[in-house]
């Protein structure tokens, strides 16, 4: 079940976050990635600005989403499952809701340039690359998608 978060949730998600990200940052042998330094005010304040979903399971958060409208862009951040939860079609429904949000809008996203199954998963939605880039935050190259 998905269905709009609020800041009442943002503990719940920030741990599914530190635990989503960890394989991102195994695959860089980095631990210093924003999704693991950001903290509870940041992920509190982010309910100001986009749309958060949630996916329960069994009453409990295992996944999330955000994303925000900007000048025709729909910017798509922080697709996150828990481990556990993983490769069960949970990151894909939580994309095709989020979208629904949006209306005529270009979508818009970043992933980490060595995340295959990231990337495999955006494709299969309609994503295409289109740059990579690092960005000032960390030193992941990144792998700009857009819909």
């Amino acid at each position: 079940m998905i269905e709009r978060a609020t800041k009442e949730d943002a503990n719940e998600i920030l741990e599914i976050q530190k635990l989503a990200y960890i394989s991102e940052a195994e695959l860089y042998n980095n631990y210093d990635i924003m999704p693991l330094k950001e903290d509870i005010e940041t992920v509190i304040e982010s309910f100001d600005k986009n749309v958060v979903l949630k996916y329960f399971n069994d009453g409990k958060i295992v996944g999330s989403v955000r994303a925000f409208e900007e000048n025709g862009n729909c910017h798509i951040n922080k697709l996150m499952v828990h481990p556990e939860y993983q490769n069960q079609g949970i990151g894909r429904k939580l994309m095709e809701e989020i979208e629904k949000y949006f209306n005529h809008v270009t979508f818009k996203l970043f992933t980490g340039s060595r995340s295959t199954k990231n990337i495999a998963l955006y494709e299969k939605l309609g994503y295409k690359g289109y740059k990579t880039e690092k960005l000032d935050i960390e030193d992941t190259v990144f792998l700009f998608m857009e819909k």
